[in-house]
């Protein structure tokens, strides 16, 4: 165990916005043992506030489903990899078509724009700094779209993601992180978890037999699948779950905790 790698909502961070003690202990013993920490979301950087003032993280953070590296320590963009304005707006074209009565919103590297309706409860707090406007007005050939959002009101993700993958495809790499809200995430096509997790354990000389993963919705599959010990929580996604090779207890039971003190007892080091 070289580097562990952690989606954070639903794997470490709870509705609650809080990560147990217990997880805190086990990465501050991680770290401690010289295993590298890197986090690994659908998050885009401005919401990276818990790993600073939970964890104490000052590390890299791979943001917006790999799109996006994002260096905690400088606040500063490592590197990023955006959609054409111009495939946004195809992308959008093609799910209108699908689904006349999807929203969007489209996460840039300044900002976060949306359409009106994107957000149903109007309060919300994390986006109640950005005013909704029609996406074609508000997007400019100068934004680096990272991530691109459509949202339906009706049926489940998983049906909305079977729908929109396949016509999107040659567009956009499609995949979905909330198990209770209709609302697919799209980004470059060939970017996901994985591929920018492998690049950064590349750069440290990390192997994927060394890498421990955890994870628990689709947008987690493909990082579990590569690394040699990826772990869905047990209260994950069915198809995450399927796709690991191994299970961490649920989350309430904080599960990354559990795995983590185990592999570490295994080297030899005890936990306070």
């Amino acid at each position: 165990m070289r580097l562990v790698a952690s989606d954070i909502d639903g794997t470490i961070l709870g509705h609650d916005g809080k990560i147990s003690d217990r997880t805190v202990r086990a990465f501050h013993a991680c770290r401690d043992a010289g295993v590298e920490l890197v986090f690994v979301t659908g998050r885009p950087p401005r919401w990276l506030h818990p790993l600073q003032d939970q964890l104490g993280h000052a590390g890299t953070v791979i943001c917006s489903n790999g799109a996006v590296v994002w260096d905690l320590e400088t606040e500063q963009l490592v590197s990023a990899r955006a959609l054409a304005i111009e495939s946004v707006l195809e992308i959008r074209r093609v799910i209108k078509e699908l689904r006349p009565g999807a929203l969007f919103a489209a996460e840039t590297l300044t900002g976060f724009h949306l359409e009106p309706g994107f957000i149903e409860n109007e309060s919300s707090e994390l986006l109640s700094e950005f005013t909704p406007a029609p996406l074609a007005e508000t997007l400019t050939a100068d934004d680096a779209v990272v991530k691109f959002l459509a949202i339906v009101r009706e049926g489940t993700p998983d049906d909305f993601l079977a729908e929109v993958r396949p016509a999107v495809e040659h567009l956009a790499a499609a995949t979905h992180s909330s198990p209770g809200v209709s609302m697919l995430e799209l980004c470059l096509p060939g970017i996901n978890k994985a591929v920018t997790l492998a690049e950064y354990a590349t750069s440290l000389g990390i192997d994927a037999a060394d890498v421990v993963a955890f994870g628990d919705m689709p947008n987690d599959i493909e990082m579990l699948r590569w690394a040699g010990h990826g772990y869905a929580m047990a209260s994950g996604h069915p198809e995450a779950i399927l796709a690991a090779g191994q299970q961490a207890p649920h989350f309430d039971d904080d599960g990354v905790a559990q795995v983590l003190e185990a592999r570490l007892a295994s080297l030899g080091v005890k936990l306070p």
